[in-house]
């Protein structure tokens, strides 16, 4: 845990504007092609900026791109800003759009792969413009490029550090990687050649990682923070209290669940990872109503699907699942299972994480289950999820505005990010479908067999609540406008 108080703010010259902001957790690595946290793209979004981004309403708008044509349903044509240059010196041209989009696609360990994949080639057809086929239509593609998959990074500082490009990436944004100290801050200094540097009115910030709500909000309130990308639930009101602090709440796009280690490694032979009952009867013993009620103030919504209520694909018929103690312990019958049986459930270190766990493990000892918690900070935990380590795995997804973004890079068998290695050819089938799928209404009802898959038949994730994005500052800072996305915009951001 971070300390508790950052202390005195450092003295400075005369006019300089350091703003400091609160993270909940260490983010994860600094390239945008390997890393997978929110915290990550809450920084990258001062260090890189994107051939597209969204705004508030969650339109997409043009960033390193000056605008986009689709010459055919599979050909994408994107012209780029002029005189737009990265960190190192050296110009963003097509040819760097180029060589980032391939890094994405084809390094090892991209995270990126799955969300870009269906991309067959990128052509140079000038300096300042690159045409991009797929292999078939996208509905998702465009949208990929607002976030990680469309970031792009120096091809000559990506040569040089190789794998070690995240220790001093090195992008085209707003701000420039000053240092980084693990588990405590990351500094980055403004961008003199910056293309858009009249919206920048900040010389430097530092991104101190404080993993505790009531902390962070200690130094809110104290002034050695600015502002914070995240409050809990129950330490809304005190802020609402004071005349020095404001409060953002908005509706996020991401969702907060259980990831069933069902075929990575060793941990994945235990029971629950290999009978579906024992999975059903765990999310059985779950209220999530109560779990929302004990440990957020009643603030966020029960949830039965990756896609959120806002978008024109969830699924309004389906319904959250009430809690039935009696039929868990049946299904624990019916798998031959003796109670109790022990299950390890991992899950950050952080207060809130602990205390979700901590609830569900007086819940789902009802039912049969003996619940062990796992507590570790938060990039290892994401690193040992990948790795198999896990049984179970509590964790959040930030979203994005496109449904495909919170759904096949999770429950495809080719999916990056499927910790669980979940895998049935069905669901590969809908996912696969959904993204060639042009008609909204089609694509919706691939989205309902999709969950009737994963979820009800086969229970490869437990979805819990949706993602309220709470962030609060002080009232010295201005231009501040909250993104369903809880991305932190530092352009049009003052600090008085």
């Amino acid at each position: 845990m971070a300390a508790a108080s950052l202390g005195a703010r450092p003295a400075k010259a005369q006019g300089t504007k350091h703003f400091r902001l609160g993270l909940r957790e260490d983010p994860d690595i600094l390239d945008p092609t390997l890393a997978r946290s929110l915290m990550g793209r809450i920084v990258f979004a001062s260090l890189f900026d994107k051939l597209f981004d969204v705004n508030e309403r969650l339109d997409i708008v043009p960033q390193l791109a000056t605008s986009h044509s689709w010459e055919d349903p599979r050909t994408l044509l994107i012209p780029l800003r002029e005189g737009v240059k990265f960190h190192d010196g050296t110009a963003m041209d097509a040819e760097a759009v180029r060589y980032s989009l391939m890094r994405h696609l084809t390094m090892q360990g991209s995270f990126r792969r799955g969300e870009i994949g269906t991309m067959e080639t990128i052509e140079v057809v000038d300096p300042k413009t690159v045409r991009i086929r797929l292999k078939e239509p996208s509905a998702a593609f465009l949208s990929q490029l607002t976030d990680r998959a469309g970031m792009i990074l120096s091809p000559r500082a990506a040569e040089a550090a190789g794998k070690d490009f995240g220790a001093k990436p090195v992008g085209t944004g707003p701000f420039r990687f000053v240092e980084r100290v693990a588990q405590d801050r990351i500094v980055v200094e403004r961008n003199p050649d910056y293309w858009d540097a009249k919206r920048i009115h900040l010389d430097r910030i530092t991104y101190q990682v404080i993993v505790d709500s009531t902390v962070r909000v200690a130094n809110l309130r104290s002034g050695t923070l600015d502002l914070v990308e995240s409050v809990a639930p129950t330490d809304v009101k005190e802020i609402q209290g004071s005349r020095n602090l404001k409060v953002a709440a908005t509706d996020g796009l991401g969702y907060w669940g259980i990831t069933y280690n069902i075929g990575n490694g060793e941990q994945s032979r235990m029971p629950i990872g290999q009978d579906v009952r024992l999975r059903r009867a765990f999310d059985l013993a779950l209220d999530r109503e109560a779990l929302i009620q004990v440990v957020y103030e009643g603030m966020f919504t029960p949830a039965t699907q990756a896609v959120t209520p806002s978008s024109p694909y969830h699924i309004a018929a389906r319904k959250v699942p009430a809690r039935d103690v009696a039929r868990a312990k049946q299904l624990l019958k019916e798998a031959g299972v003796q109670a109790p049986l022990s299950v390890e459930i991992m899950v950050a270190n952080n207060p809130e994480a602990r205390q979700v766990a901590e609830v569900m493990q007086s819940m789902v000892s009802e039912a049969g289950f003996d619940l062990k918690i796992k507590a570790v900070e938060f990039a290892s935990g994401l690193a040992a999820a990948v790795r198999g380590e896990f049984q179970l795995y509590f964790s959040g997804w930030s979203g994005r505005p496109d449904p495909d973004g919170n759904s096949w890079a999770f429950l495809h068998s080719r999916g990056p990010q499927n910790d669980g290695r979940y895998s049935n050819a069905e669901a590969d089938r809908i996912l696969d479908a959904q993204r060639q799928e042009m008609d909204e209404a089609k694509r919706k009802d691939l989205y309902r067999q999709l969950w009737e898959q994963a979820v009800d038949k086969d229970q490869a994730r437990s979805y819990l609540w949706y993602i309220k994005n709470i962030a609060a500052h002080t009232t010295r800072v201005g231009g501040f406008r909250p993104h369903p996305d809880g991305l932190i915009r530092v352009q049009d951001l003052t600090l008085s």
